[in-house]
């Protein structure tokens, strides 16, 4: 019996990241985008598995632990515990798992991955030479290898990090990736939602069309990794052994049912390494005749003051650098809706503080607060009861279901930033109702008293539909919306609610006891304001 749509299996994965430093919001947009999209479908009805973690193996770790004076799973271990997991706490974020590259699980499977590839004839013994670049732990392609420029004239430097690359020369494991440059270009062309967005998916063909190479797939000029498992002498390329954390999470070789329940995920993912999970990481899978994954999606970069931010050259900012004034809530937010998902995007204090207080504060914080003063002043803090319809209110009704189901669409394709803005339409209408029916003169009159119940249930109503699309972006603003409209006790948890339902109209049952609001988004002084 096919799975229906409101139970089907969605699950989500981050790139794992590197731990050789702190995240910056670079990393928590990453982590907030693919919040959203996991807490919309759990929140759908639909089997979710949000998978995030670390990459702790490699080079780059090797060298920072020894410049750190200390061994590389030392540092990791620290890193991890005091930067990367803090992060998910730090921007209200909803994993269901967290894997780590050194984990046992982990390890097992790589091994046992590695080990049918090669028995199955997939994997070969070779010499290699070629450009390293250690940021990358990659062997650099033609393509992102350029001169150097000022301090490093003279030499070759990577595209991307903008720094010499270092010649490698090793006996190394191949994989036989240059088999599979057919069956990917029939992949993308087959599914032409796998690669999103579509510059991206444009990007996948055109390197493909190039020509595939073999990938090296081991390493002997360092020991930090997992063993290939026929020859202890090498160890696995980083890469590869940390494209199979979506499935060694998900019980490949050791949990048959739990991987046949989870598996394929779908991967959001910086642009910057769209190509391994979008090329070698589809091609390994087709190798251990695995299923590929549903999508690739590949975000764009934050840019600050028209750069991609970088440890290196002192543009990262800390999420708590953000969270610490504006709220957890305002930081996935702000990133949520003022980029559109898929592209590059500029982040500026001045476009963070001025969308907090017109659109959080003054836009959603300040209808919620109106209408609940309202029904406390007018109705005893309780849900007023509807009479009569009017056009205006059958509008918002209308409404209401309206953007219900556009944002679910924008959802389902990646559109975060358009859902938003699909569920601000019924943030501005309501607070141009609330203006137009003017319920405080209704509320001058006995005989209009029907007519100002009929309008703040319907403006109640409409809070609580809010309350429930836009859990998944503002989940701690939306709580403390849903306490006070004493919606736990009428209808249930927030987060149990079915959200594509979100739209029916009449869920909040006249005269269910409300409570006082905690203020949403508070008032943020200004540096300006503060002198």
């Amino acid at each position: 019996m096919p799975e229906s749509s409101e139970n089907k299996s969605f699950f989500i994965t981050t790139p794992i990241f590197y731990v050789n430093d702190a995240p910056h919001i670079g990393h928590a947009y990453t982590e907030v985008a693919t919040d959203v999209l996991a807490r919309w479908h759990r929140q759908s009805g639909d089997d979710t598995w949000f998978l995030t973690g670390t990459d702790e193996h490699g080079q780059k770790i090797l060298r920072t632990a020894t410049a750190n004076g200390v061994a590389p799973k030392e540092w990791a271990d620290r890193l991890v515990e005091s930067a990367w997991r803090p992060l998910l706490n730090t921007i209200n974020i909803s994993n269901d798992d967290f894997i780590r590259t050194t984990d046992a699980r982990h390890e097992e499977g790589v091994a046992k991955f590695l080990q049918k590839l090669y028995d199955d004839g997939h994997v070969y013994a070779g010499e290699f030479e070629a450009l390293y670049c250690v940021g990358c732990e990659e062997f650099k392609p033609k393509s992102e290898i350029v001169d150097g420029t000022g301090a490093f004239e003279g030499e070759k430097v990577c595209a991307i990090h903008s720094k010499p690359l270092e010649l490698l020369q090793e006996k190394n494991y191949f994989f036989k990736m240059s088999a599979f440059q057919d069956r990917l270009l029939a992949l993308y062309e087959e599914r032409p939602d796998f690669v999103q967005p579509a510059s991206a998916r444009n990007e996948v063909i055109a390197f493909v069309q190039q020509g595939l190479e073999d990938l090296s797939i081991s390493r002997t000029s360092f020991d930090w990794g997992i063993p290939i498992p026929w020859d202890s002498s090498h160890v696995t390329y980083v890469w590869f052994d940390a494209l199979l954390n979506y499935v060694t999470a998900t019980g490949y070789g050791s949990n048959d049912e739990q991987f046949a329940r989870r598996w394929p995920a779908t991967h959001i993912v910086g642009k910057d390494i769209l190509r391994f999970h979008a090329v070698i990481w589809p091609a390994m899978l087709m190798a251990a005749g695995l299923p590929v994954p549903e999508h690739v999606f590949a975000h764009g970069w934050l840019l600050v003051g028209g750069e991609k931010m970088s440890k290196s050259k002192l543009t990262g900012i800390a999420p708590n650098e953000i969270t610490d004034t504006f709220g957890s809530d305002a930081f996935r937010y702000y990133f949520m809706r003022a980029i559109s998902f898929g592209q590059d995007g500029s982040f500026s204090w001045e476009d963070l503080a001025a969308r907090y207080q017109a659109e959080l504060a003054n836009g959603f914080g300040n209808l919620a607060s109106r209408v609940l003063a309202m029904n406390a002043k007018y109705f005893g803090s309780v849900q007023p009861a509807a009479a009569e319809e009017t056009a205006a209110d059958q509008a918002i009704r209308e409404l209401a279901l309206k953007v219900t189901s556009a944002a679910d669409t924008h959802i389902e394709r990646f559109a975060i930033h358009e859902a938003i803005a699909e569920i601000w339409q019924l943030v501005d209408a309501l607070n141009g109702y609330i203006t137009e029916q003017e319920p405080w003169v209704l509320a001058k009159s006995e005989e209009q008293k029907p007519r100002l119940g009929t309008v703040l249930a319907t403006a109640t109503e409409g809070l609580r539909a809010l309350a429930e699309l836009l859990h998944p972006v503002v989940p701690e603003a939306t709580a403390k919306l849903w306490a006070a409209l004493g919606a736990d006790e009428a209808i249930g948890a927030l987060d149990e609610q079915p959200l594509r339902d979100a739209g029916t109209w009449g869920r909040l049952p006249a005269g269910t006891p409300q409570q006082p609001l905690a203020v949403l988004f508070p008032r943020i002084e200004t540096d300006a304001e503060s002198k």
